[in-house]
């Protein structure tokens, strides 16, 4: 409620000076509408794999599950030919068997001018630089956790630097934002002294540059560096830096500057202070090559956390997600084959110490990512909000350590293949499969490694006679003794169209 009011307030405040009545009328203009009813059934230790992840949050984790999903929506990018561009959104699901009852999953608007947009509430984003459809995801901002409410300030599209000759462009923004999990975390906890945290603060930033003019050569290149921190708020059975339990209720540092600029120091560093928050992020690599009828890239995704891992501090970099995609020519069997490997086991070695008289090495290893020791884990209501393939807070009780909000399982090596086709203009199929050896982590090593395999086969069919609708199912495989074994169905009936649209 407070997030609706917030964004109707700022609306105003741009809009009226902005020539009040005509701005106010294109609100009902290009208006969509939309809504899918999901089901979910089978037999296992948990929900196939592809089911739960990069769903934005709303993947079932148990089995035998029903959701029901509504939204209406106008993008900004109807307004392309105006300067001025306004946008927004409401999304809602409600269903059984789930997480929740009942979730406002999106509630935003959007307002911008030229290529600068602000962007105010929650909504869902796609990860950087990776195929939404056949990626595993992004490494800090993935499409695997519902989306943090904040105010961002972005240019959503790459911006031609003027006097380059279309050569030179760049896309940028910055964001800060507050989690919405407080009752989950609470509740996940509750009966056990285990950490969690109240009214978290979230922050974004990033930058992108790209190389290349496709109109006159088809080769670009794209790189560079998105960054996010948890910061702020109040954290519950927190524990000292020597492993003493220290006030069961603590104010946790940080605030907008050193989320930005990373500094000062957490309450439980004592000596060894380290900057304040969950800080982490990806440097992203991509060479794209364009042929007016098929396309191929190669793209990286380096992962860090604080700074261990963001230069060469521990020669040169060893954990990255690295990705092939192929866009074919056009035919009736295959148009897009992604191949993935993910691996995290270096973690920049596995020792961790602060310098000391006795030992003035400083030795910043034993990274342990999306772990925190005040925020538990980079993730939001449950599921981590980087690459699904380390796995989830969710899956813990399956993972032996129920009540916690932490990550003990991401030495991860994995390879992963998605296919995607489209024989008619009415029916298309994706094929996911996922293959991945984990060894836990350095404290917390496994005895053996612990392998899982995720298959999803998927097959929509949207009739010409039935325009708007369309029918989906889907399979879901696990195998191995990561998540243990399962076999499920997915059917899915989605419909859309316009409340009002402008010719």
């Amino acid at each position: 409620m407070r997030t609706a009011k917030f964004i109707t307030a700022i609306l105003c405040l741009l809009l009226v000076p902005q020539g009040g009545k005509a701005q106010i009328e294109r609100l009902g203009e290009d208006v969509q509408y939309g809504g899918s009813l999901r089901g979910t059934f089978g037999g296992g230790d948990n929900a196939p794999f592809w089911f739960t992840s990069n769903r934005y949050g709303l993947g079932p984790v148990g089995n035998n599950t029903v959701q029901a999903r509504a939204y209406i929506k106008r993008d900004a990018e109807t307004d392309s030919l105006m300067a001025w561009r306004l946008g927004y959104g409401a999304d809602i699901a409600a269903g059984y068997g789930g997480e929740s009852y009942f979730n406002v999953q999106q509630l935003y608007a959007d307002v911008q001018w030229k290529m600068l947009r602000l962007s105010l509430g929650q909504k869902e984003r796609p990860s950087e630089l990776k195929n939404a459809e056949l990626s595993t995801g992004g490494m800090t901002l993935g499409i695997n956790a519902r989306p943090v409410p904040q105010v961002r300030l972005e240019m959503p599209d790459f911006w031609t630097v003027p006097g380059t000759r279309g050569l030179f462009s760049f896309k940028a923004h910055i964001a800060y934002g507050m989690y919405t999990d407080n009752a989950w975390q609470r509740h996940w906890a509750e009966g056990t002294t285990n950490l969690y945290t109240k009214n978290s603060l979230f922050h974004s930033k990033a930058l992108l540059l790209r190389v290349g003019n496709e109109k006159k050569f088809p080769l670009l290149l794209t790189g560079g560096l998105e960054m996010a921190c948890q910061f702020g708020g109040r954290g519950y059975n927190q524990v000292g830096y020597r492993g003493e339990q220290i006030e069961q209720d603590v104010k946790l540092g940080g605030n907008i500057l050193k989320a930005f600029f990373p500094s000062g120091g957490d309450i439980n560093d004592d000596d060894f202070s380290n900057a304040s928050g969950n800080h982490l992020g990806s440097w992203h690599l991509r060479l794209d090559w364009k042929d007016k009828r098929w396309s191929v890239a190669a793209y990286m995704d380096h992962f860090f956390e604080d700074h261990s891992q963001m230069f060469w501090q521990y020669g040169f970099w060893k954990d990255m997600l690295l990705g092939l995609e192929v866009n074919l020519p056009c035919n009736r069997y295959l148009s897009t084959v992604v191949y993935e490997h993910l691996g995290t086991k270096h973690q920049s070695g596995p020792i961790y110490h602060d310098a000391t008289a006795e030992n003035p090495m400083q030795i910043s290893a034993n990274d342990t990512y999306y772990r925190h020791h005040n925020y538990g884990a980079w993730q939001h209501g449950g599921f981590v909000m980087g690459n699904p393939l380390i796995p989830s807070p969710m899956y813990n009780a399956y993972l032996g350590s129920p009540g916690m909000l932490s990550i003990n399982f991401s030495r991860v090596n994995a390879h992963h293949v998605g296919l995607k086709g489209n024989p008619s203009r009415y029916f298309s199929w994706r094929v996911l499969y996922t293959y991945e050896k984990n060894l836990g982590s350095y404290d917390k090593p496994t005895m053996d490694p612990l392998v899982g395999h995720f298959l999803l086969l998927e097959a929509t069919y949207a009739p010409k006679k039935l325009r708007g609708l369309s029918f989906s199912a889907a399979y879901g495989h696990n195998h191995g003794s990561l998540l243990g074994r399962s076999n499920g169905m997915m059917l899915t009936v989605a419909w859309d169209g316009w409340i009002y649209k402008c010719n």
